[in-house]
């Protein structure tokens, strides 16, 4: 592989994991994570919007066709509002709570679905 592909890929995960940061973080809010866990809620299904919109800003600075951006963006909408809401219904149905280990571990698995998921994304945004 070029280096500059090479670039390109590691510049767009680092992009799609700013825009988690700032999506999980500054932009979600304690009625967002409540809702999380109840299919259909419309706080939780803000919150997975503004990740897959997120990412279609992030796509869009890339310079990718609009077709592509619109569809992986859904993608992450999609995949993002479930893994919320496994984890969420996980968690609360074991009675995890922040002071159990096992929370921490769905924590985890849950970040490292979303992070795994921007690995997808990208190779469907840069496979030439």
């Amino acid at each position: 592989m070029e280096i500059a592909s090479l670039l390109h890929v590691l510049f767009l995960v680092a992009a799609l994991q700013v825009k988690h940061f700032i999506c999980d973080g500054p932009l979600q809010t304690l009625a967002m994570v409540e809702s999380k866990g109840h299919y259909g809620r419309f706080l939780g299904l803000l919150h997975a919007f503004i990740h897959g919109a997120g990412t279609v800003l992030v796509l869009a600075a890339f310079g990718l066709a609009a077709p592509a951006i619109l569809l992986l963006g859904l993608v992450d909408f999609v995949i993002h509002y479930h893994v919320d809401f496994t984890k969420e219904n996980v968690v609360r149905r074991a009675g995890w709570t922040p002071s159990r280990s096992q929370f921490w571990w769905a924590l985890s698995a849950d970040q490292t679905a979303h992070q795994l998921t921007y690995l997808l994304i990208t190779y469907f945004a840069l496979r030439p």
